[in-house]
């Protein structure tokens, strides 16, 4: 399958009804293609510890997946990369790579937010797989709204380009006494 780099655009720490979402945008757009999100419900509390691991603070105890981290190195590996690697319905499916000291890789399936939080404490890529892009990421509004924007701003400008003192009812030489 191929897989696409995504870089993190938002983390929503949503509280009481309103959901908690990661969103995940291609790094590199590929020619001609809208530009897309792909936004993945999780929890409030995975939504923090991704938000901390984004913006880590000085001083604090580690978390849950700072452990982890730890404990994976200890264990003689590293987290190479996380894969968004399936999707069904609004359930997403992912996968941590680990690469041992002797060169073996192990994929350890995982939680797309636990993933997320673990790639963000090692510096490991995020990729998606192109399927699950096509089945569940959306058009960026921002890009198509700018893109909206700016075909109008064109044909009003070929709009002025067209006008003549004609179009206003005003001969060329009024107010010329």
């Amino acid at each position: 399958m191929a897989l696409r780099r995504m870089d993190i655009e938002s983390v929503v720490v949503g509280s009481g009804p309103l959901p908690s979402l990661v969103v995940l945008r291609p790094r590199d757009e590929q020619d001609g293609s809208p530009e897309l999100q792909l936004p993945i419900r999780i929890g409030s509390i995975e939504a923090t510890a991704i938000s901390m691991g984004v913006n880590p603070r000085e001083g604090r105890r580690p978390m849950t997946h700072d452990l982890l981290v730890s404990s994976i190195e200890a264990l003689g590996a590293s987290c190479s990369s996380v894969r968004i690697v399936g999707v069904e319905g609004t359930i997403f499916f992912a996968q941590v790579e680990l690469l041992r000291d002797d060169g073996g890789q192990v994929l350890v399936d995982a939680r797309p937010s636990d993933a997320i939080a673990l790639a963000v404490r090692a510096e490991a890529p995020i990729f998606a797989e192109e399927d699950v892009l096509s089945v569940a990421a959306l058009p960026d509004f921002r890009s198509v709204e700018k893109d909206e924007q700016e075909r109008e701003l064109a044909e009003f400008h070929e709009f002025v380009e067209s006008l003549s003192p004609e179009d206003f009812n005003v001969s060329p030489n009024a107010g010329e006494e």
